[in-house]
C-alpha cells in the first residue's frame, strides 16, 4: 500500500503544465467543436484525433522547452525572433480568440448547471465568472496547480459517456484508420476549427508560461545553479512525460467526444449543435440521464479548467509582450498590469457572455482565428527553439525539430485549404 501511494503521489508531481494544458484544450468550447464534428460528419473526422497527436506534442514540447530553458515565457522569447509589430499583432489576436472562448466557456457552463439543477441561468453565467476571477486572483501558482491537476479527473466523464451508448465499434475504427477526405466547404471549415481547437496558440503560452514558473520554484527552492542542472537530467525527462500525458488524454478525449455525438445525434439526423450544453441536452432523450448528466458534469470541470488558462495566458502574453512584472505566484499588488489583463480578459468574456450573440459562432470562428494566428506563430517558435544564442546547449533536437515543422506545415496546409474553398465556395 505504501508503494502504490508513494507512486501516486510521484506521479502527482511529475504530471503539471502539460497536463494542465492538455486538459485545457478539452473546454466547453472544444466540447462544442468536437460536438458539431460528430453530429454533422458522424465518424469521418475521427482520424483527425489521430493524426494531430504526434505534431501537437511536438510543438508543445517545443513551448515547453522555451519557457524551461530560458525562464521566461513565450512572448518574451518570441520579442527576439520577431518584429514587435508582429508580436503585439499575435497577441492582439490571441486576445481576441481568448475572450471569445471565454464567452463560449463561461455561457456553456451556465447553461449546463442550470440543464442539471433548473434555475436561472444568467446568475450561474455571472457566479462562475466571478469565481474563477476571485480564484485566479486570490490563490498563488503553487497552491492553483494542485487545484487544476486534480480537475483533470472530470474529462474521464466523457469516456464513460461513450461506453454508455451503443456504438459500432468496426464503423468507428475503419473511419479513424481508412480517412475520406472532402474539399467541401463545410468540411474544410470543421477541419481548421477542429485543428484551430486541438493545437490552440493559447496552450503554448500558457505551457511556456507555466514551465517558466515551474523553474522559478525550483530556483527559490534550492538555488539557480540546482534548477539549471536538474533541467538537463530529470526536469527533461519530467517535461517530456508530462507533455505527452497531457496531449493524449486531450486527444483521447476529443476522439470519445466525437464518437459520443456521432452515434447519438449524428444517427438520429441531428446535425447541427450550438453550444456544448445543447449537445448534452440533444443526448438526454436520445442517449438516457446517465450520459447527459456526464456531460453536463464534463462541460463544468472542464470550463472551471480552461477559463483560467484562457485568461492567465492572455495575461502572460500581454505582460511579456511589455516587459511587465507578471506572474500567477505573484500578489496582486506586485503585477497590477498582469492582474489587470487577467480581470479584463475574464471580464470581457462573462459580457459577451451576458449577450444574445450565438455562442456556436463566437467559438467557430475562435478556433478558425486560433487556427490561421497558430502557423506565424508556430514559425517564431521553431526559430527560437533552434537558436543557440537563445536556448544554448538546450536548443532543440533534430527529431524535435522535425516534428514541430511538420506540424507547423500540416497547419499551413489546413488553413490554405479552408481559404481555397471558401473563395471557390
Amino acid at each position: 500500500m505504501a508503494a502504490k501511494a508513494w507512486t501516486a503521489k510521484a506521479l502527482f508531481r511529475v504530471l503539471g503544465p502539460g497536463l494542465v494544458t492538455g486538459a485545457a484544450d478539452d473546454d466547453p468550447s472544444g466540447i462544442a467543436t468536437y460536438s458539431q464534428c460528430g453530429a454533422q460528419f458522424g465518424y469521418a473526422l475521427c482520424w483527425t484525433m489521430f493524426l494531430t497527436t504526434p505534431f501537437m506534442i511536438a510543438i508543445q514540447l517545443v513551448s515547453a522547452r522555451i519557457g524551461a530553458v530560458t525562464g521566461r515565457g513565450l512572448a518574451a522569447n518570441l520579442g527576439k525572433a520577431l518584429p514587435r509589430a508582429a508580436l503585439y499583432g499575435i497577441v492582439g489576436l490571441l486576445l481576441i480568440a481568448n475572450t471569445l472562448n471565454l464567452a463560449a466557456d463561461i455561457a456553456a457552463m451556465g447553461e449546463a448547471l442550470r440543464l442539471v439543477i433548473g434555475g436561472v441561468g444568467l446568475v450561474y453565467v455571472i457566479a462562475f465568472g466571478v469565481l474563477c476571477l476571485t480564484a485566479e486572483i486570490a490563490i498563488p501558482y503553487h497552491l492553483y496547480a494542485r487545484y487544476l491537476k486534480a480537475l483533470t479527473l472530470v474529462l474521464f466523464a466523457y469516456v464513460v459517456a461513450a461506453f454508455s451508448v451503443q456504438i459500432p465499434w468496426s464503423e468507428v475504427l475503419g473511419a479513424t484508420f481508412l480517412p475520406r477526405l472532402s474539399f467541401s466547404r463545410d468540411f474544410t471549415l470543421t477541419l481548421v476549427a477542429i485543428f484551430g481547437t486541438t493545437i490552440s496558440p493559447y496552450m503554448f503560452f500558457w505551457q511556456a508560461s507555466l514551465e517558466a514558473e515551474e523553474r522559478k520554484l525550483r530556483s527559490k527552492a534550492n538555488g539557480a545553479a540546482y534548477a539549471a542542472k536538474r533541467l538537463s537530467e530529470r526536469q527533461s525527462t519530467r517535461i517530456w512525460l508530462d507533455t505527452n500525458a497531457g496531449m493524449l488524454l486531450s486527444n483521447l478525449i476529443g476522439f470519445f467526444i466525437i464518437v459520443t455525438t456521432a452515434a447519438t445525434l449524428h444517427v438520429h439526423g441531428k446535425t447541427h449543435i450550438g453550444t456544448a450544453a445543447e449537445a448534452a441536452e440533444a443526448l438526454r432523450p436520445l442517449a438516457g440521464p446517465l450520459t447527459f448528466i456526464l456531460f453536463s458534469t464534463g462541460i463544468i470541470g472542464t470550463g472551471l479548467l480552461a477559463v483560467p488558462v484562457l485568461a492567465g495566458s492572455a495575461a502572460y502574453a500581454v505582460a511579456e509582450s511589455f516587459g511587465w512584472n507578471g506572474s500567477l505566484e505573484l500578489p496582486a499588488r506586485r503585477a497590477p498590469g498582469f492582474y489587470l489583463i487577467v480581470a479584463a480578459a475574464t471580464t470581457a468574456g462573462l459580457l459577451v457572455a451576458l449577450t444574445p450573440l450565438d455562442p456556436i459562432r463566437m467559438l467557430f470562428w475562435a478556433a478558425v482565428v486560433n487556427g490561421v494566428v497558430a502557423v506565424p506563430l508556430m514559425v517564431a517558435m521553431m526559430v527560437v527553439v533552434a537558436s543557440r544564442t537563445i536556448m544554448g546547449r538546450f536548443a532543440a533536437s533534430r527529431t524535435l525539430m522535425i516534428f514541430g515543422w511538420a506540424a507547423t506545415a500540416l497547419m499551413a496546409v489546413v488553413v490554405a485549404a479552408m481559404f481555397a474553398t471558401s473563395l471557390r465556395g
